[in-house]
């Protein structure tokens, strides 16, 4: 299935129904009175999230939602029903935002979480309401006012723990081969993933995580260039990054000067990510002659001056990605463990 990652929808909530100006006409009751009822609300929209759902592509399909008017108010003391509510499913993870002011109406990150995203009109009074010691026929009633009528942006982030970065062809879709049971595309050409893959990674009875493979980035990504600037967004829900540097690219590109650029881009999309917990994979060490190896690594961490986690591995071969899913697991689990002691 194509994966859609935002869509715009219009939503109507129902309008509330009219009030009702009505008089007793009963034998033998020449002055009955008022007994005209209230309009019954409009229904709302409300969104849900759904888990069973991974994608936004059927809103490319119905993008007006419009929920049920309230009925009118009747004689004889008679309310009028109220509407029936629409109910949107989306994914898990999905961000809701208001078109006209951008403002981010709310996120639905847990399984059955409901948004309200527009209300229902509220039913008129009838003329029972308007009765009094001075006026004892009203004729007045009120309208019911109308439903709230937005316009959304849906903006759905893969929900992940781990966020693979990287060049295109830096080896991130063989490395959640490698690790996982996901079979993204691979092949000797740049920009083979073209949309996020969700992989699941095993260490151990009761001990795993997901790791996202998320398209390449280049230089410029921030500003629109390439296929990396729909997906920067999805890095912002993982609680590690993976930077994946292809150590030996065909271009003779330099891996620290690749390193540097997607730095860069992550910093002009949010500079926040740059303070997030990341890692660098140093891929592809299967180029390099076994002798050359560990003088090579060491040389890039030195210029780098970099002081997280590192790696040298060849997902291709599945040299050292075990190691890396280990020290993966080990991360959280030690948040994990803070978290509990925090806790108590």
């Amino acid at each position: 299935m194509k994966f859609v990652d935002e869509a715009i929808i219009k939503v109507q909530a129902g309008n509330g129904g009219d009030g009702c100006a009505s008089f007793r006409r009963e034998k033998f009751i020449p002055f009955g009175g008022p007994n005209g009822g209230d309009g019954g609300e409009g229904g709302s929209v409300w969104l849900v999230a759904d888990e069973g759902l991974n994608t936004l592509v059927d809103f490319r399909h119905q993008r007006h939602f419009k929920a049920q008017r309230g009925q009118n108010g009747m004689g004889s003391d008679m309310y009028g029903r109220g509407g029936e509510d629409t109910t949107i499913r989306v994914p898990v993870g999905t961000s809701v935002f208001n078109r006209d002011t951008d403002e981010l109406i709310g996120d639905l990150t847990a399984h059955g979480q409901r948004l309200l995203v527009a209300r229902g009109g509220k039913g008129g009074l009838g003329n029972i309401h308007f009765k009094s010691s001075t006026n004892r026929a009203p004729r007045r009633f009120t309208h019911g006012t109308p439903g709230e009528e937005r316009e959304l942006t849906l903006e759905l982030k893969v929900l992940a723990d781990v966020g693979l970065l990287g060049f295109p062809n830096a080896g991130k879709s063989t490395f959640i081969r490698a690790v996982s049971a996901a079979t993204p595309r691979v092949a000797d050409y740049p920009f083979t993933t073209l949309q996020p893959h969700l992989g699941v990674v095993s260490v151990g009875p009761s001990q795993s995580f997901v790791v996202a493979d998320i398209p390449g980035l280049i230089e410029g990504a921030a500003e629109g260039a390439g296929l990396g600037v729909q997906f920067l967004k999805h890095v912002s829900r993982t609680s590690l990054l993976l930077h994946l540097v292809d150590v030996a690219p065909p271009d003779g590109a330099d891996p620290v000067e690749q390193v540097r650029i997607i730095e860069g881009e992550l910093r002009r999309h949010d500079p926040e990510l740059l303070q997030r917990p990341r890692w660098l994979i140093l891929n592809k060490i299967d180029l390099w002659a076994p002798g050359e190896r560990a003088a090579k690594a060491r040389d890039v961490i030195a210029r780098l001056d970099w002081r997280a986690p590192w790696f040298a591995i060849s997902a291709a071969e599945r040299v050292g990605t075990r190691e890396v899913c280990l020290a993966v697991q080990g991360f959280f689990d030690e948040r994990r463990a803070e978290a509990g002691e925090s806790v108590e």
